[in-house]
């Protein structure tokens, strides 16, 4: 076993420990241990999953006992009372024997890059944290959802100039316990990271989905103990994060604005050259008696292949990509690396409740 700056390595591996804190999931904590499990892993190893279970009234013990019975890296960690999250990520750092430790809600799915997008950035010395992209499952068809899919919009934009990490996160194991009496978590481990003159990062391909409220009243009550965590980390440690920079958030705010009336601008051009070119398929029906049964090229239709290429930020699955990728060598995989190095294999996790 190698070590590379505190980091342990197999392989040239980073070893890292899963950490879920659980206060009844049991509607969503075996499709997240099996996510865990099935995760598409190259530079990172997942050497233990600890799940923290706080007051659980519900089948979440015993879901997450049948998948430990299955998977020898799954621990499970019961607290008789729910005494906060903070004290379920104490319980954690306690357990993982890792210096990497990565901190999943127990309400969250990973994609299966994730945990791969986001251990792998502690290969530079300087990085402290990273936290993965949150994407909300709602559909935005009604007020709240599209409330929950703004907000997390706006947060992926403000992420890209500075980072305000959560829901699933990664950090250097630098604290043996969080303070009992901070209730934003994340917000602590980025304090510390950056007290310490570390790096956080944010990793927009590590991919986390969660459910956003779907009711005013649960919107309102997540903004609320959100803020007032925060303000007590202001109070405490001078410690400000960045969706509290209220001059940056407003400039987003107004980006997003701004392209709300671009889209109806674009609509409208839309709406005009589609009328225009139907004035001109009756005219050429019509009058001039022209079915195009020859076609007119639109020529500048003809390259896709080549515009995938052009357009690395696209995640589209590729069909055929060694046919596609004949003008300039091999195409990348969708997923962000080499197609060759991803050598894709049938799942083979056994669902311990089937």
């Amino acid at each position: 076993m190698a070590h590379c700056d505190g980091i342990a390595m197999v392989e040239n591996k980073i070893r890292c420990s899963i950490g879920v804190t659980a206060y009844n999931e049991e509607a969503n904590i075996g499709r997240l241990l099996k996510a865990m499990i099935e995760q598409r892993l190259y530079q990172v190893q997942i050497a233990e999953i600890i799940v923290v279970a706080s007051g659980c009234t519900d089948r979440t013990v015993e879901i997450v006992r049948e998948y430990a019975a299955c998977d020898p890296r799954i621990q499970l960690h019961i607290q008789d009372r729910r005494e906060g999250k903070t004290s379920a990520i104490n319980m954690f750092l306690a357990h993982a024997q890792e210096r990497i430790c990565v901190l999943e809600s127990g309400d969250t799915l990973p994609h299966e890059d994730a945990i791969e997008n986001l251990v792998r950035m502690f290969r530079d010395p300087a990085v402290g944290m990273t936290g993965a992209q949150k994407v909300a499952v709602n559909t935005p068809d009604h007020v709240v959802g599209l409330l929950s899919y703004l907000r997390l919009k706006m947060e992926h934009q403000l992420c890209l100039e500075i980072p305000r990490l959560g829901e699933l996160i990664a950090f250097r194991k630098l604290l043996d316990r969080l303070p009992p009496d901070v209730a934003m978590d994340e917000a602590f481990v980025e304090l510390f990271a950056v007290q310490r003159g570390l790096q956080v990062r944010y990793a927009p391909d590590a991919v986390v989905y969660s459910m956003g409220p779907q009711t005013v009243s649960d919107f309102v009550k997540q903004r609320r103990r959100n803020y007032a965590g925060h303000l007590y980390l202001i109070d405490k440690y001078g410690y400000r994060v960045s969706s509290l920079q209220n001059r940056r958030v407003v400039r987003i705010a107004l980006e997003e604005v701004w392209g709300a009336f671009r889209l109806l601008g674009t609509l409208g051009y839309l709406a005009i050259l589609e009328t225009y070119s139907r004035m001109l398929g009756w005219w050429d029906y019509r009058v001039r008696k022209e079915k195009h049964v020859v076609w007119d090229m639109a020529w500048s239709t003809k390259d896709p292949g080549h515009a995938i290429q052009d357009r690395a930020d696209l995640d589209l699955p590729v069909p055929h990509a060694d046919y596609v990728g004949n003008r300039g060598g091999p195409v990348p995989h969708a997923s962000g690396g080499p197609a060759e190095a991803r050598e894709e294999t049938p799942s083979t996790t056994p669902d311990p409740r089937s």
